[in-house]
């Protein structure tokens, strides 16, 4: 089993990419610039002793050492011992609606991001419990399966957005349908499922889902985000830069608008509870509250419970090919010039 123990700073990975492409227009700009400084055939005479080969080389040894030394002050660890340790909580799965209109942002900074900070604040508090993620719009789709491993749920929500999912909608009975497969019924564990949506395509199905939940002990909660008033929904570049807002066929901006009478009727259907996000409160927090109400079986779950640190490996490979790449010169070898002039001969 291998997890990290300060797992965000592997987000330092995606500046891989940036180093790479900045590698590369500087390369581009160092040409540019010999051009401009002298004719060909004096720049050639210039770096005739440069290697394009060497040069390539150290670019790599660059992204090496930055990626084992951001994977290693991450710490990876490997678990060396497993154990049934003894928990007692419920098995809870959060389905998170990704429809466009969750990018409306009568909730600040806006519908999903609002809801996002809520679930990870609700991570936070769990003890025990069981956690999965499911996202849905036109479809639903397992984002984590139920487990306890809190760090892992923190780090699948964050990569959660509305571009994940292929098919827009907003298909409440699909998200509740998939949440029941995903639970073990067989582990007598009490189970609960969280839907957080605004609810505004009218997913009628969604009740009678809630229902068949309800007969298999499963409670359904909805929290419900938007404002009565409700807001348009933004569009974005894929640079993250809003162009607007979406309209409808006549040129009309449209606003999205909480649909609570939906969301009561589902909350009822499965025997939960309807709340209401706003401004200044989420609303998992009252939903914990009835969820800690739930009584918490006991259940042994098999985890690692001696983990052993890896880290060395991949610092010493930094310091390696740091070592390496400060002793490598962009110059050829003047060895390596004599024999090829040999066998040029």
């Amino acid at each position: 089993m291998l997890r990290y123990e300060h797992i965000e700073y592997l987000y330092l990975l995606f500046t891989i990419p940036i180093v790479i492409i900045s590698i590369i227009f500087f390369s581009k700009w160092r040409k540019r610039a010999l051009k401009l400084f002298a004719d060909s055939n004096l720049v050639s005479k210039l770096i005739s002793g440069s290697s394009k080969t060497r040069i390539t080389i150290k670019n790599i040894l660059i992204v090496l050492i930055l990626t084992f030394l951001i994977i290693g002050i991450s710490n990876p660890q490997i678990g060396t011992k497993l154990e049934e340790v003894k928990r007692e909580g419920v098995d809870l799965v959060i389905a998170i609606d990704l429809s466009n209109s969750m990018m409306a942002e009568d909730i600040k900074p806006n519908r999903l991001e609002r809801a996002k900070q809520a679930i990870s604040k609700l991570i936070d508090q769990l003890k025990g419990d069981r956690i999965g993620l499911i996202v849905f719009a036109g479809e639903a789709y397992v984002q984590l399966p139920i487990t306890t491993d809190y760090s892992a749920a923190k780090l699948f929500l964050s990569s959660v957005n509305t571009s994940i999912v292929p098919t827009q909608g907003t298909e409440i009975s699909k998200a509740i349908d998939l949440s029941i497969e995903s639970f073990d019924m067989e582990n007598g564990q009490n189970k609960a499922i969280i839907i957080i949506t605004d609810g505004e395509n009218h997913d009628e199905k969604a009740i009678e889902s809630a229902e068949k939940a309800s007969k298999l002990a499963i409670i359904t909660h909805t929290l419900g985000m938007g404002l009565s008033k409700g807001g348009p929904i933004p569009i974005y570049n894929k640079y993250g830069t809003q162009n607007g807002y979406r309209k409808d066929r006549d040129g009309n901006t449209i606003v999205s608008k909480l649909d609570e009478n939906l969301l009561i009727k589902i909350a009822d259907a499965g025997n939960g509870t309807y709340v209401r996000a706003n401004n200044s409160k989420a609303g998992l927090a009252t939903l914990f509250s009835e969820i800690n109400k739930m009584e918490k079986n006991e259940i042994g779950t098999m985890i690692f419970t001696n983990y052993k640190d890896r880290f060395q490996l991949f610092l010493f490979l930094a310091l390696f090919f740091l070592i390496f790449d400060l002793l490598m010169l962009e110059r050829s070898n003047k060895w390596a010039k004599i024999i090829k002039s040999k066998n040029k001969l």
